[in-house]
């Protein structure tokens, strides 16, 4: 956590394995900046395990003597003063050395109990803030998030920050832990809100220049950029380059550091020329300091633009260095080496050279398959997730299916990764529709828009298109009444989110407008229609075949406004695409693409 700043814990006090507050005073000038591949959520995530050597009471001990508790932990002993910074200290030694956190968890919940006995009233204590993120701390490596909540709630009240720069840094240290711990709970919104606030008494108290503070920007940026808010995050990261400019050496680790996060940030704008620039300043940078794994990563994600540029002779160059690097520093079966193996795959499925990207793609999954000692599940996830876009595309649905199973699998246990399995969720539930499973589909696509709401994530574009996805497969089970409400909010998303003229906009536009045929509003419908076609031939052109099918539409349906409305209902494949007549499976499945069903 950026610019965490401790209070008042006992000096000998041995340190934690887990991430709590240091014991030590505040002092401004410690920092600890997020590494650039790790998400905003520096808790640590796996508990220390108990000791196997704990001593046992003899029968004859215990026969002529009865159980006592122990002095320090009587509840009337609580009222020493010197008894809070002790327990605290039992707590930490605890975790320190090995006997578990729950002992560690009765010893700090006493502590704060102890500090708030000792308090002076109209007083607040920091020494009960300091506890209380201890305690925090050792619920989130129990993997109980939901009760760090309310103790880091109180934590964040206590302080006064016009009291001076310890209660400011003591509060801004509340905030972002309870970023963290949000994060980890995929309350992707509530995390940034705490982290904003964080960032804005760390201002306060430091000023805007401070290093400290780049490094809260860094770290919210990269939080922004796993929420998809990207102009947030691009103005954070430039404000981070500013500050790290102005206090580092030129072509420092910091600088290149940032400069890969605003290559990041720029990429997924569309800016690929930027990205481009900032990537070759910071691979200079990573040159200067003989980083040479970094200049490898660089020269992945160089690979990446220059793809996304159509350079592809330039993309295999970057690739090739990349992977010649990689192999000879970390070997041949290293998961960074089957993710440039995906890369390649990508490069020449999109060049037409099919049975190369399958023999990359097998080179690969023999890797995810038995990954070496160190290799994390999100690695593997992510990796498998790639390679079935690939298999996708190819039009080998049932093997991408089971790629994303194995994906989700893999995520289902991990904390924070709630947005992560419902953008794979999402992706099954395409495989499903290709496939013609549509049930298993709205199934699928339920599950991930139930998690993206949890998660915050329910106003960005994505979540628009996956409740498109999810009322096309609504009208495939003749459920009519709840396609058209997916339709509406994707709508209402989707416009506010890309504007009216975007492919996606347009596309929902379309299904919704053929919804309402379908469940006879049809005047609604002829106002879509009319309203698109509008947009068509003022900004978008009629150059576009849709421009025809649904002038062809709106003709007909104006015809049918004209007299009684024939009862009889209509085939909804007819609604949907007019000219389509009974279709084989295959042929159904051609149809998602031209309806905006995108991921």
């Amino acid at each position: 956590m950026p610019g965490l700043v401790s209070v008042k814990t006992p000096p000998d006090s041995a340190p934690l394995r887990i991430s709590v507050p240091e014991s030590a005073p505040p002092q401004p000038q410690r920092s600890s900046p997020a590494g650039p591949s790790k998400p905003p959520s520096p808790l640590a995530r796996k508990t220390p395990s108990p000791s196997a050597s704990r001593s046992r009471s003899s029968p004859n001990r215990l026969k002529s003597k009865s159980p006592q508790p122990e002095p320090i932990l009587a509840d009337a002993s609580l009222d020493n003063p010197d008894l809070g910074p002790f327990l605290l200290k039992l707590a930490r030694d605890t975790i320190a050395s090995g006997e578990g956190p729950n002992k560690a968890l009765d010893y700090a919940v006493r502590a704060a109990k102890s500090f708030e006995r000792c308090a002076v009233e109209g007083e607040p204590s920091l020494d009960l803030v300091m506890s209380l993120h201890v305690l925090a701390a050792i619920y989130c490596s129990l993997g109980r998030f939901e009760e760090a909540v309310p103790v880091l709630d109180r934590a964040i009240r206590v302080p006064e920050i016009g009291r001076g720069a310890d209660h400011a840094l003591a509060a801004f240290s509340g905030h972002m832990q309870m970023g963290d711990t949000y994060s980890m709970l995929g309350l992707v919104d509530r995390s940034i809100e705490c982290y904003e606030e964080g960032l804005k008494i760390q201002i306060e108290a430091l000023g805007e220049t401070d290093p400290r503070v780049g490094e809260t920007c860094r770290y919210l940026a990269e939080a922004h950029v796993q929420a998809m808010q990207f102009d947030r995050a691009d103005e954070l990261c430039k404000k981070t380059l500013e500050i790290h400019r102005a206090h580092s050496e030129p072509a420092s680790m910091e600088e290149a550091a940032d400069r890969r996060l605003m290559a990041l940030i720029c990429e997924a704008k569309g800016d690929y020329e930027a990205a481009l620039e900032h990537l070759v300043l910071a691979s200079m940078s990573m040159i200067a300091n003989a980083q040479e794994n970094e200049v490898a990563a660089i020269d992945v994600s160089i690979g990446n633009i220059y793809m996304s540029l159509c350079r592809f002779d330039e993309a295999v160059f970057s690739y090739q260095k990349a992977l010649t690097v990689l192999k000879s520093s970390r070997g041949d079966n290293h998961p960074s080496v089957a993710s440039i193996f995906v890369r390649l795959a990508d490069l020449y499925h999109k060049t037409g050279k099919l049975r190369e990207s399958k023999s990359y793609c097998e080179n690969a999954l023999r890797i995810y398959v038995k990954p070496v000692p160190g290799t994390t599940a999100e690695e593997i996830s992510s990796g498998l997730t790639e390679i079935s876009a690939i298999y996708e595309s190819i039009d080998e649905p049932e093997e991408a299916l089971k790629l994303l199973q194995k994906a989700m699998s893999l995520l289902e246990d991990k904390p924070g990764q709630q947005s992560t399995i419902a953008g794979i969720e999402a992706r099954m539930g395409v495989m499903y529709c290709m496939l013609g499973r549509y049930e298993e589909a709205r199934s699928s696509f339920g599950s991930a828009i139930a998690k993206l709401r949890a998660s915050g994530e329910k106003k960005s574009p994505f979540f628009g298109v996956v409740l498109n996805q999810m009322g096309l497969a609504c009208v495939q089970l003749f459920k009519i009444d709840e396609a058209g409400e997916l339709f509406e909010e994707a709508r209402s998303i989707l416009e506010k989110e890309c504007g009216p003229c975007h492919q996606d906009t347009l596309g929902v536009y379309s299904n919704l407008a053929a919804t309402y045929d379908a469940m006879g509003r049809v005047e609604d419908a002829i106002e879509i229609l009319e309203y698109v076609l509008k947009l068509r031939e003022e900004k978008l052109g009629i150059a576009n075949p849709d421009f025809e099918d649904e002038k062809r539409r709106l003709s007909e349906l104006l015809k049918e406004a004209g007299r009684k409305r024939d009862k009889k209902a209509k085939s909804l494949e007819n609604l949907i695409d007019p000219n389509s007549k009974k279709t084989t499976k295959k042929e159904g499945t051609r149809r998602w693409a031209s309806l905006g069903f995108r991921l």
